[in-house]
């Protein structure tokens, strides 16, 4: 399995997809500067291309694919694959980044959800769906991000919804006020949106707590080491 990770100087011209499991804490052009940096002092070269295939936000962990050299091109088709989620909606609050970047406010009792409750909102996020990404996401709004203007307190910005597809959404357990879920959704979909769009339908609130990318089409986050394992691989 090892040799699946070792960077190669023939995979510079040839090309080379890894797999890593992004931890938390770590951003996704944090693992390619890193993988950058270590292939750039291996190969005593200054231009080596390497990129990653759909972000993971730094609270995030799980299943990000880097492409080295040629493989960088074929990034751009893989990111249309479908992919799948493990979660943690935490109902009672919400956040205005819908996940743990921004501390909750609002709350709510949730004491009185039961899992029917959860499995029927469950089945109405089911399908074709008009999506609101968060305010706090890497959206373009007038040539700036999103995310650029939340933090500078402009939170009265206009979003357009986007048609995303929730083909599959999971109920792995309920611990109030925790929601385990398990999702595999269309490109472009926000899982921080759709644990937030749940919290507002059971009328509590909700925002996400935990994530974790477990696949991207074909690929599995089973077979993908973290980028310090691929350190000491490649070193």
């Amino acid at each position: 399995m090892n040799n699946e990770f070792i960077v190669s100087e023939q995979d510079l011209h040839t090309g080379k997809i890894l797999l890593i499991d992004k931890p938390e804490g770590w951003t996704s052009f944090d693992v390619v500067g890193k993988i950058r940096s270590v292939l750039r002092k291996k190969f005593d070269r200054k231009n080596i291309k390497v990129g990653h295939g759909g972000t993971l936000d730094p609270l995030a962990t799980g299943l990000l694919l880097i492409g080295i050299g040629p493989a960088t091109k074929l990034l751009q088709s893989i990111q249309q694959a479908d992919k799948t989620y493990e979660g943690i909606i935490r109902l009672g609050a919400v956040t205005p980044s819908y996940d743990l970047e921004t501390p909750p406010q609002d709350f709510k009792p949730y004491e009185h959800i039961g899992r029917e409750q959860i499995l029927d909102v469950f089945t109405r996020f089911t399908g074709p769906q008009m999506q609101l990404p968060p305010l706090y996401s890497a959206v373009r709004k007038g040539g700036r991000r999103l995310y650029e203007l939340a933090r500078k307190g402009q939170t009265d910005v206009h979003i357009e919804p986007r048609p995303v597809h929730i083909h599959t959404l999971e109920l792995m357990d309920y611990r109030p006020p925790d929601v385990l879920f398990r999702s595999r959704v269309s490109k472009g979909t926000y899982i921080r949106s759709l644990a937030h769009d749940i919290g507002q339908a059971l009328g509590c609130g909700g925002y996400l707590a935990g994530l974790r990318r477990t696949h991207i089409g074909r690929f599995s986050v089973d077979n993908a080491i973290g980028p310090e394992q691929w350190m000491k691989l490649n070193i």
